[in-house]
């Protein structure tokens, strides 16, 4: 039973344009705590939450357009904290990937729209600076990130390949004009350059001079280096975080906790990529998040390849990334959410969101009764943005008669009829 193809909504009764001053109603929504909710939204934010049919007074021209989510759990949406939509898409490609901006863009936008059928509002683009690409992937993507205003929040990290030494001075200067051209995260692969610590004190420098977030792609597999970069980076603000660390649940247990407790009080968040690698890095397997959420680090999810050559099966999807924590890593569903949510969120420096009236209205709803079943079989989907419908995903399963089904009362498509 395949998904269908999400597509950004054509204004309608229940997708308001962004400049549609009349609010929208989210009725008959199921909350995580077992509520069930009308939820008004209006100017971007939400402006009431209240009993199933308490917001309803005054008819449709009181309320503005209305949603019936009747069977579905409502969710904070999630963000996406890494992925590379410079590579996107290119699984098929022969030869090496084009790197010309229209074919950038196209698969930019096509990648985040991907994304945004799934449920995800924010998506933080990791992007190549430098080399043969030079600066144009990086103008594409912030071509696609214009293009994509009002649908879905798209941010882009830098990523030069060497900032040290000789060959290190054009990467550093590129560095600096891709922060000017709109990047506004800093990042890159430490591990690639001849002097990893020269690396990460440059980029924490052009960080400091912009007041830029700084994201950097690691294994993770020395103690020793992360420890250097830890002490680099402690209290450096908007913030650091890392990904995906894989190598560090390979180290031995005393030495993974001492460097957890070190990224702790550093105030580094790592970003896990339980869906698979990406091309930033060398090996496979998600952080120990356990452990890592036991010192006190910030551990979100993200998604990493794209269909790309990495992972060219990469889906994008956040409740898979969530699946997977609960079902391989042994989170609480509540815990694994949190990770392409909350904690997501505030490694994009995005506000936090929340089912209660003055939050924005980011938010995800999904069929199911509860977040374990929608972490589980949560195909269906409505993704609003900014207060607004901006996609779709409807999902059918349809069984042939049987006398079994006939005799349980057995539904034909989770608790509702086939529609």
């Amino acid at each position: 039973m395949p998904d269908s193809q999400p597509q950004p909504p054509q204004p309608s009764s229940s997708s308001p344009g962004p400049a549609d001053p009349s609010p929208l109603l989210l009725c008959g929504a199921r909350l995580t705590d077992g509520r069930t909710v009308d939820v008004r939204l209006g100017g971007g934010r939400i402006e009431a939450v209240g009993t199933a049919g308490s917001l309803a007074a005054g008819g449709t021209r009181a309320c503005g357009a209305r949603v019936d989510l009747g069977g579905y759990l409502l969710l904070p949406a999630p963000a996406e904290p890494h992925t590379h939509a410079d590579t996107a898409l290119s699984a098929d490609t022969e030869g090496p990937v084009s790197y010309e901006p229209r074919d950038v863009q196209r698969r930019a936008t096509e990648a985040t729209l991907l994304q945004l059928g799934h449920g995800t509002t924010a998506v933080r683009a990791h992007v190549r600076v430098g080399d043969v690409q030079g600066l144009g992937a990086l103008a594409a993507v912030l071509q696609a990130r214009r293009a994509l205003r009002g649908l879905a929040e798209l941010t882009t990290v830098a990523m030069p390949r060497v900032l040290t030494g000789a060959a290190g001075a054009d990467g550093l200067a590129m560095l600096r004009d891709a922060v000017k051209m709109g990047a506004s995260v800093v990042g890159g692969r430490p591990d690639l350059d001849p002097d990893p610590a020269g690396y990460v004190e440059a980029v924490l420098e052009v960080a400091s001079e912009h007041g830029c977030p700084v994201d950097l792609h690691t294994d993770a597999g020395d103690p020793a280096r992360l420890a250097r970069l830890a002490a680099m980076a402690g209290g450096l603000r908007p913030g650091v975080s890392l990904s995906p660390c894989g190598d560090l649940g390979r180290l031995p247990s005393e030495v993974a906790s001492r460097t957890a407790d070190q990224l702790a009080a550093a105030g580094v968040s790592v970003v896990c990529l339980p869906q698979g690698g990406c091309g930033g890095v060398d090996r496979r397997g998600a952080a120990p998040v356990r452990l890592l959420r036991a010192a006190g680090v910030r551990v979100a999810a993200g998604s990493g390849a794209l269909r790309d050559v990495s992972n060219p099966v990469g889906r994008g999807d956040p409740l898979e990334a969530a699946f997977l924590l609960a079902s391989r890593y042994g989170l609480a569903p509540e815990e694994a959410y949190d990770a392409v949510s909350g904690s997501a969120r505030a490694v994009l420096g995005l506000p936090e969101v929340r089912v209660e009236a003055g939050f924005p209205a980011e938010l995800l709803a999904v069929r199911g009764d509860g977040l374990a079943g929608a972490l589980s079989l949560g195909y269906s989907r409505v993704v609003v943005h900014q207060g607004r419908v901006v996609a779709r995903t409807s999902a059918v399963r349809e069984y042939c008669s049987s006398a079994a089904s006939v005799e349980l009362g057995l539904p034909r498509q989770g608790r509702g009829e086939v529609s």
